[in-house]
């Protein structure tokens, strides 16, 4: 009489992928594409934290708004002008969060000298005007962010489209649409900054419209590469084949198809968008007062960097963080959207 065997789950777990046979191999469940890429990204530490790194800057930042509007942010009040930071509580015991300045020498509590309560607390300090930092780079970090979607947008819709339509088309249309990129590359970003604000009123309108028509050509290009190969696949002939319109061809197959290489190129496309602005803006050109961004914040700060570094500092490590993280995402979505990378 044979002896029963229990068996557990753990009896069938795989094998090391250097170790599993060709038959532990067919074993290993399928799953989606999406949920693979997803996979993937998980694996690769960096993009990662970044993805939740750029969650939590969007939702605070966004989430502020009522704390740091225009008006809360264009508020002035000459007596708290250039206090330090500080922290409340025990926070308020870290090194350079405490408050504390030091007048010919001697350290001394500016809060005090100045007449704020104890219980008024500037997180990164105030600039030479009295506004509160800590919401100005809130407030500019939406403004910032807000500028690059707007852009991207654009970019998504328009490069999108007409790299669909240079590339499904071929022939003299295909030609004829790459002439006009590039005669449209040819062009200095800084010229069609300078004409549009001349011709329109400086603000987010100008700005996200200059980088959506400067940034567009190469987005237009990829997408075109990557349909020229796509309309010779076979799915593509079957539905032409069955009589599926080209709209119907467009949407339902090449837009799915190129998905990922979209993603990717807007990871690339934002971050280039929102230090493009922060440029724009610290030259002059860009957000006018009373609106600020993170290159309005890098600009006030350089003025008075000699004497109180922490306003040039903090917009800085805010914007170098974003950039960052938005190029370590974009590599990891590049990595986990290509099949090659598949272990």
């Amino acid at each position: 009489m044979s002896e029963k065997v229990n068996l557990t789950a753990d009896d069938f777990q795989l094998l090391p992928a250097d170790r599993q046979t060709d038959s532990d191999k067919i074993l290993k469940p399928s799953v989606s594409f999406l949920k693979d890429a997803w996979r993937r990204l998980k694996k690769n530490k960096g993009a990662f934290i970044s993805l939740w790194v750029l969650a939590f800057v969007f939702v605070v930042a966004f989430a502020s708004t009522p704390i740091a509007n225009s008006k809360v942010t264009a508020r002035q009040d000459v007596t708290i002008q250039n206090l330090p930071a500080r922290l409340p509580g025990v926070l308020g015991e870290v090194p350079g969060f405490t408050g504390e300045g030091k007048l010919d020498g001697t350290k001394i509590d500016q809060y005090e000298s100045a007449g704020v309560s104890d219980k008024k607390n500037y997180w990164f300090g105030t600039d030479q005007f009295g506004r509160d930092i800590f919401k100005r780079v809130l407030y500019g970090t939406r403004i910032s962010l807000e500028v690059a979607l707007i852009a991207t947008l654009m970019d998504l819709v328009f490069g999108v489209t007409y790299g669909i339509i240079s590339g499904w088309r071929g022939g003299k249309t295909d030609i004829v649409m790459q002439r006009i990129i590039e005669i449209v590359s040819s062009i200095p970003n800084l010229v069609v900054f300078v004409l549009l604000i001349l011709i329109m009123k400086p603000g987010m309108l100008s700005i996200s419209l200059g980088i959506a028509l400067t940034s567009w050509t190469s987005m237009a290009r990829l997408v075109r590469a990557q349909v020229l190969t796509a309309k010779e696949q076979d799915y593509i002939l079957a539905a032409r084949t069955l009589g599926s319109s080209t709209w119907r061809i467009g949407l339902r197959h090449l837009v799915p198809n190129l998905s990922s290489t979209i993603i990717v190129q807007l990871m690339f496309t934002i971050p280039s968008a929102i230090f493009f602005e922060a440029l724009l803006s610290f030259i002059g050109l860009g957000i006018p007062v009373p609106m600020a961004s993170l290159g309005t914040l890098l600009n006030d700060g350089q003025k008075a960097m000699q004497f109180y570094p922490y306003q040039l500092v903090i917009p800085a490590v805010i914007l170098g963080i974003i950039m960052i993280a938005f190029n370590l995402l974009g590599d990891g979505l590049r990595d986990a959207f290509d099949p090659r990378t598949k272990d």
